[in-house]
């Protein structure tokens, strides 16, 4: 039989450059041959093989299925089983659920008429179709469901570490109104080194209360162990870590830092500026990154005074890093880490544009952040090698404040 679909297979290939059809019937072949593999594994048994040692069940027929593709719509026999688990096909589960959401966004917005031309393009190109507002409302109560799930997880299993926390802004409509919503989005790096999406917000703006309420979950849920946070310097990020994160270390994110400092010149200036922060940022011994900052400082108090004291103000914070074991400062020094995570929000949610609703966008975004999630449980090796801050479990960093006042 097995050189039968072979011979079949080889027939198929050879029409595809003859046929418009040859390559739709080729994919059927293949997938079709592909699911008789998976539910030979999935009952332990090959067709027609009696072994009852081992056996995890028994084929029940087929089941007819279409999967729409960009070479047409497919017609698959599904295998069906009994006495075990159900077979799923593994290529319908290549429907993720960020690509779930992403069409219960795009189908909102046309239902609640909001659609643009290119938003019917969308689903169009997703779907091959148009979808029922039953499937829209199917699709997104299952996502709602095992959103919840994640989210609402406990944490009290693991310590943790370090907290790397950013935030991104979305179009989002608003009675009536299309307006900027801020999404705050948590990650955590537990005992093992490995990276975990803790939790994530839709939100009015980054305000201390908005983070506040986040930081308040992640505490009920049972976040503990916190050395180190790794964030911009957002007066609400600062506010609300204060009030309930007290005595953890703050690293200030440097890449932010010369960003803004890079606002306070003029073109021309920026390439100066940039090799002068370098240049003190390099020491790994903060003495003399400080000695450094302080002429780097005088060197532009002439010209660029605001520069100077930004710089002196804000210093101290972006050296908080050094802190810490030598070998997780590179990747703790900025949330560059999570800026990528962030870009990817970006390229998903730029097919909607626009989200109906705050819902809409937290579908979207959950689902996102989820997948990533997984995809971080499964790395061969953790982000940090943790061995690394068994020395300093116990101690409590110096903020720089204390150290200001001990130098006086």
């Amino acid at each position: 039989m097995a050189q039968k679909q072979n011979d079949k297979i080889l027939e198929l290939a050879q029409e595809v450059f003859q046929s418009r059809d040859g390559l739709k019937d080729l994919l059927e072949l293949l997938l079709n041959q592909v699911m008789g593999e998976e539910v030979t594994a999935h009952v332990g048994a090959k067709p027609h093989e009696r072994k009852p040692a081992g056996r995890r069940g028994y084929r029940n027929g087929t089941k007819p299925r279409t999967l729409k593709t960009r070479v047409g719509e497919l017609n698959l026999s599904v295998p069906q089983t009994r006495d075990c688990e159900p077979y799923h096909p593994s290529m319908f589960a290549k429907w993720q659920r960020s690509e779930r959401a992403l069409l219960v966004a795009c189908a909102e917005m046309y239902f609640q008429g909001v659609s643009t031309r290119r938003v019917q393009e969308v689903l169009e190109e997703m779907c091959g179709t148009g979808i029922s507002s039953m499937t829209v409302s199917r699709v997104a109560s299952e996502l709602d469901e095992k959103l919840s799930t994640f989210r609402d997880r406990r944490l009290s299993g693991h310590v943790y570490p370090y907290l790397m926390i950013d935030a991104r802004y979305e179009k989002v409509r608003v009675d009536g109104h299309v307006v900027s919503q801020a999404v705050l989005v948590v990650v955590g790096f537990n005992e093992s080194g490995r990276r975990e999406i803790l939790d994530w917000r839709v939100g009015d703006s980054e305000s201390e209360e908005t983070w506040g309420e986040l930081f308040r979950d992640l505490k009920d849920r049972g976040l503990q162990g916190i050395q180190l946070i790794v964030s911009d310097a957002h007066q609400g990020i600062i506010s609300a870590m204060k009030r309930h994160f007290q005595g953890v270390a703050w690293q200030r994110c440097r890449v932010h830092f010369k960003r803004e400092m890079a606002k306070k010149v003029s073109w021309k200036a920026v390439k100066g500026l940039m090799a002068d922060l370098k240049g003190v940022f390099f020491p790994g011994e903060r003495r003399e990154c400080l000695l450094r900052g302080e002429e780097m400082a005088a060197k532009w108090d002439k010209h660029y005074p605001r520069v100077s004291k930004m710089f002196r103000e804000g210093l101290e914070d972006c050296l908080t890093v050094l802190d810490f074991p030598e070998h997780h400062r590179r990747r703790l020094n900025s949330t560059n880490m999570l800026e990528r995570l962030m870009e990817e929000i970006k390229r998903r949610s730029g097919v909607v544009g626009v989200f109906p609703n705050r819902a809409s966008c937290d579908r979207l975004v959950g689902a996102v952040l989820i997948e990533t999630d997984e995809k971080w449980q499964v790395e061969r090796r953790p982000y940090f090698n943790m061995e690394h801050l068994e020395g300093r479990k116990n101690r409590v960093t110096e903020t720089p404040k204390t150290r200001r006042k001990k130098a006086a």
